[in-house]
């Protein structure tokens, strides 16, 4: 079973989120609490697989909350409850920094309880079961690999794809990068609107690169860092010699928009073997297919190893597809890339 911790100062969410949990047969509520100070108690005693914590709550907030239960317990999921707000956000992305391992957003949109119930619950229960079953994961299967191959082609786009532990994670690989780093970067990471734009301010200020949320049609340029938006997909085209990022809102890929795959897709198709694809931590497995089609075309496609992955989903299934050419802790990644984005020849 899957003892969860429920932690909000409204008794309407306890509830909901303890009925989306309880109705679950492998989860159960073993504790609620009704601010942070109560939830760092309650986490001591009942040492419980996962918490859920609001991010506004007397006497001591989520943010505070999530920086000491992290500290007490590094290795205990927490999944964050926020507004879909500027504010949220923020307070969000913080608290996702202070050691939170993912967010739901707080279902503002529901017209009944019923409908509430059934959104948190989509949103929610995957979300418990992947971060525990990665806490509990002692070792993964050793990764395939793609059969060694000489890439003469230097690479000219590098395309990221990540989810859940990405924040935390792209924010570490971008702040490594040397600011001569010459490649045009492309990133998906799943996360809704008005988020990716608190997200992109917060990269801008910690890589030496120029970071900012993509505009439809905006040129594609060396050095530069362009996130997708929240609700719309990210794809590159080429027209008269110029790559520009295009943005729509076509059906969701893997359940998501944005999607990794559109993006990956697109770029094997515009820069054919000059791809350097890198795929982080993130639940499920987009960008498998995104991946496939860059091996494809000659590309070369970085995973994050499983030990340094809050979620080895994404990242996983592309290794274990035998598409990865290398699988790397995060602390390498950075030094990586400059290494490959300067190459004549890798093999």
């Amino acid at each position: 079973m899957i003892r969860a911790l429920v932690v909000d100062d409204s008794a309407v969410l306890r509830r909901l989120i303890s009925n989306v949990l309880a109705s679950d047969p492998e989860i159960e509520v073993v504790g609620t609490a009704v601010d942070g100070l109560d939830a760092i108690e309650k986490a001591d005693v009942l040492r419980p697989d996962v918490v859920t914590l609001d991010v506004e709550m007397p006497r001591l907030d989520g943010l505070g909350a999530v920086k000491e239960i992290s500290s007490r317990h590094p290795r205990l999921p927490v999944i964050m409850f926020s507004t879909l707000t500027e504010k949220g956000a923020s307070a969000t992305l913080q608290a996702l920094s202070n050691g939170a391992s993912d967010y739901v957003a707080k279902p503002t949109g529901a017209t009944s309880f019923a409908d509430a119930l059934d959104i948190v619950r989509d949103e929610l229960l995957p979300r418990v079961k992947a971060l525990v079953a990665a806490r509990r994961m002692v070792a993964a299967a050793p990764p395939r690999t793609v059969a060694p191959v000489k890439v003469t082609t230097s690479p000219e786009v590098l395309v990221v794809a990540c989810s859940t532990g990405g924040p935390d994670a792209l924010s570490a690989v971008l702040a490594e990068l040397p600011s001569s780093f010459a490649l045009p970067v492309l990133v998906t990471q799943h996360m809704p609107p008005v988020f990716t734009t608190q997200f992109a301010t917060r990269l801008d200020r910690v890589s030496p690169l120029q970071v900012r949320e993509a505009a439809d049609g905006d040129v594609v340029r060396r050095g530069k860092v362009l996130l997708a938006p929240g609700d719309f997909h990210l794809r590159l085209s080429r027209s008269a010699g110029v790559v520009r990022a295009t943005l729509d809102q076509g059906p969701r890929e893997n359940f998501c928009r944005p999607a990794a795959d559109p993006l990956l897709r697109s770029a094997a198709q515009v820069y054919g073997p000059g791809v350097l694809c890198l795929v982080l931590t993130g639940m499920g497995s987009d960008g498998l297919e995104g991946a496939r089609t860059v091996v494809d075309q000659g590309g070369r496609v970085v995973v994050q190893d499983a030990a340094t992955s809050v979620v080895w989903g994404m990242p996983g299934a592309v290794a274990t597809a035998g598409l990865a050419h290398e699988v790397l802790p995060l602390g390498s990644i950075a030094a990586r890339l400059a290494a490959l984005s300067g190459a004549v020849a890798i093999g």
